[in-house]
């Protein structure tokens, strides 16, 4: 089957996580910029995950610019990964209302850790229906910058609960590795 309703349903799904994250954002009693001072915490959090489903869209949207087709264990490989990101808000939200205690920083660890997880798998599932020849194939390669987000995130969870600060230095660092979209597949396509 064609790859056009895996990607329009993903990009619904995406916008709406966007969506659902701004809409927790409330706003402030009072006129004056001291009024936003308690959001400080909600809009770093707002800030970091908004950047995660960026990144995430946006490498999503390379990898299946790689390929025509996709078939049953794509659509569910996608779903899984869908699911892990869908609880963004909810962890977004609750990091950022208890300013970062260590109990809501380790549980968004968790879900960037299976997020990642998802993606990876997703990655695997795509290329074993494409094929070890594929464009795909060749662009992903040995995967060690998605090998190492995943062992970064699993790092963060427990130590969350020495210092949440080092956990958070690791999410904004992995979101750093990756912010600049992934050149391997648009090298492969332009080769």
């Amino acid at each position: 089957m064609g790859k056009n309703r895996l990607e329009a349903f993903s990009d619904g799904v995406i916008a709406i996580i966007i969506t659902i994250m701004v809409l927790e954002m409330k706003v402030p009693h009072g006129d004056q910029l001291v009024s936003l001072k308690p959001l400080i915490p909600v809009f770093i959090s707002y800030v970091l995950s908004f950047t995660y489903i960026a990144i995430y869209w946006n490498n999503h949207h390379h990898l299946l610019h790689t390929i025509q087709q996709v078939n049953g264990p794509t659509l569910w490989a996608n779903m899984h990964l869908l699911f892990w990101l869908s609880l963004t808000p909810f962890v977004t939200g609750w990091m950022g209302e208890n300013h970062f205690h260590r109990i809501p920083v380790a549980l968004y660890g968790v879900v960037l850790l299976m997020a990642g997880v998802a993606y990876y798998n997703l990655v695997r599932v795509l290329v074993k229906h494409q094929g070890k020849n594929s464009m795909l194939a060749k662009a992903i390669g040995k995967d060690i910058k998605g090998k190492i987000s995943v062992v970064a995130y699993a790092a963060a969870i427990p130590l969350a609960f020495l210092n949440e600060w080092i956990s958070m230095s690791i999410y904004f660092g992995v979101a750093a590795l990756w912010f600049v979209p992934d050149s391997r597949i648009e090298s492969t396509l332009k080769g």
